[in-house]
């Protein structure tokens, strides 16, 4: 009964550990998560840079797989290439450390009232931005907690025969990297599992449970099974996100075989012990931020190696290429993971780039469709035909990606943007089809005979150019005059209507154009006129969102 009552406690206190981590996780994403989008947008090529917000938003979130996460998000999303990515994730691996070393820390005497503090922040707080620092807070509290319920459900089989066997086959490297790979890809969190060795450590009390030497193998092994959850998150994403992931793996693979190669070779163990004598979940810490720290010292002369090398495993393939419908920028994996650190920003990016594909597909139909009025062929009508039905595929899409996550508790920042670009895909979409109406007048004037005269065609000339000047403004790279631009262009849109249905009623008058073919050409000017509205539209919903531009980014090259 005694045993089983230790079990329930160890267990007990392991769902404590994970749920406290996770609480305070949330509340620094809480706090801080706003402000995550800005730093990766600020990222430059410069690895060093690159390197400490990698290393920054680790701490911030003490989540070091949160930021992979993140990270192949936006390379997904296109918002940053393999090589800047990579410095990222090297740094994500430093910041990582930050828990094992606080938890090495005596701090147990204070704790409990941290914890308490943090619950009454939580229980009687009414700002949301308190509650969250109440949710670090009891966080942070817990932790400690549960690994005191952890060490003293621990300490009865300190002197277990049975038990120490057991612990003495991780003497062996292998079976030590594999527990760790093993026990990380579990729980997804290697700063909970290294936390876990420390609290083996503490139980020991002299007793030896387990050893640094132990210890380092399988720390070694974690660093291979915090990559799991990279891995899930690429799953349904564009090759390069793939990549990222794969990169991410490459990177803490070569680690662990630089460290275990010279924790055998070399007197590793002793140096490390040397540090801090005596105090073994301080080794355990300082071991592992060696680890981290020195790969990424001896591997970031070799990042452009590392990602020539995962290009080559994972190349890009011509289904890529191919001209089926498909999104490129929203997976259903996004869709699980939305709720995730620093999801809504990559979310949002990957949105507005299909949103930007979308309105691309949309302006190259509507100059199409005036173009059919002035030559009309089987092939411009199939491309017509085609493109509207590519819209209207991404308009389904998008829409369903977006309600999705209009469901899921998020920032009113984000619900707002979200809003916005739902505003915007469903003006496209209209455009597409009024394109469609006026390649039907096309089809008809030819099908009836009519001509137009070459006045009307003069005019029709006009109106594609004013319309390709109109929809560039949308894909120009941070147009802050995009409303007060497409307002004007709308307006002259009006005018032009106005003017071109007064000149084919003077030329129908006039015996220059026939009746029917005055008719259609009057509606053709209506879709026209609808055309300019939409845009409008679309330019007011980007401008309240503050998006400059719709322009989507390109697939990135390493």
């Amino acid at each position: 009964m005694d045993i089983a009552i230790q079990i329930f406690q160890l267990f007990g206190g392991l769902a404590i550990f994970l749920y406290s981590m996770k609480m305070m996780s949330n509340g620094l994403e809480a706090v801080a998560g706003n402000k995550l989008k800005k730093m990766l947008e600020k990222l430059t090529s410069n690895r060093f840079f690159g390197l400490l917000v990698g290393t920054g938003i680790t701490v911030l979130i003490q989540s070091s797989s949160a930021t992979t996460v993140m990270t192949v998000g936006f390379v997904n999303a296109g918002l940053m290439n393999l090589r800047q990515a990579l410095w990222v994730i090297m740094g994500a691996n430093i910041g990582t450390n930050i828990t094992s070393q606080i938890i090495a820390f005596n701090v147990g005497d204070f704790v409990p009232v941290v914890a308490i503090v943090g619950v009454a922040i939580i229980m009687f707080a009414s700002s949301k931005k308190y509650r969250n620092i109440g949710e670090i807070l009891a966080g942070f509290g817990f932790i400690f907690i549960s690994m005191s319920l952890m060490s003293s459900a621990m300490e009865p089989f300190a002197d277990s025969p049975e038990l120490i066997k057991v612990m003495t086959m991780f003497d062996n490297p292998l079976l030590g990297i594999l527990v760790g790979a093993v026990l990380v890809a579990i729980i997804q969190s290697s700063s909970a599992g290294v936390g876990i060795l420390q609290v083996m450590a503490m139980a020991s009390a002299g007793a030896q449970m387990i050893t640094l030497d132990q210890a380092i193998f399988i720390l070694c092994g974690m660093n291979i099974g915090t990559c799991i959850t990279a891995i899930l998150s690429s799953i349904g994403t564009s090759r390069m996100a793939k990549r990222t992931a794969l990169m991410h793996l490459t990177f803490n693979v070569i680690g662990m075989i630089i460290w275990t190669t010279i924790t055998l070779l070399l007197p590793f163990t002793s140096i490390v012990k040397w540090l801090s004598p005596g105090d073994v979940p301080r080794q355990i810490a300082n071991a592992h931020l060696i680890f981290n720290v020195g790969t990424t010292i001896l591997l970031l002369p070799f990042g452009g190696a590392i990602v020539k090398f995962v290009s080559h495993i994972l190349p890009e393939r011509a289904s890529e290429k191919s001209e089926n419908m498909q999104l490129l920028y929203l997976a259903p994996s996004m869709l699980k993971r939305y709720s995730q650190v620093g999801s809504s920003a990559a979310f949002l990016a990957s949105v507005k780039n299909e949103v930007g594909r979308m309105f691309q597909i949309a302006s190259t139909n509507v100059e199409n469709s005036l173009k059919a009025v002035l030559n009309n062929s089987e092939q411009i009508q199939a491309e017509i035909d085609r493109a509207e039905e590519y819209v209207d595929y991404l308009n389904k899409e998008i829409s369903y990606y977006i309600s999705h996550c209009l469901s899921i508790e998020m920032s009113e920042e984000d619900a707002i943007a979200l809003n916005g670009l739902f505003t915007i895909t469903g003006n496209i979409e209209r455009m597409s089809d009024h394109a469609t109406n006026i390649a039907g007048y096309a089809s008809l004037l030819e099908e009836k005979g009519y001509k137009l005269s070459d006045k009307a065609c003069d005019e029709i000339k006009e109106m594609i150019q004013v319309m390709n000047k109109a929809t560039s403004y949308f894909i120009e790279k941070d147009n802050k005059d995009l409303s007060i631009r497409t307002a004007q262009a709308e307006q002259k849109i009006d005018d032009m209507t106005v003017q071109y249905r007064s000149n084919q009623l003077e030329r129908m008058r006039t015996g220059v154009c026939s009746g029917e073919a005055c008719v259609i050409y009057s509606e053709m000017l209506t879709d026209f006129e609808r055309l300019g509205d939409h845009l409008f539209n679309i330019a007011r919903a980007a401008n309240a969102n503050e998006i400059n531009s719709l322009l989507p980014a390109e697939v990135q090259k390493i």
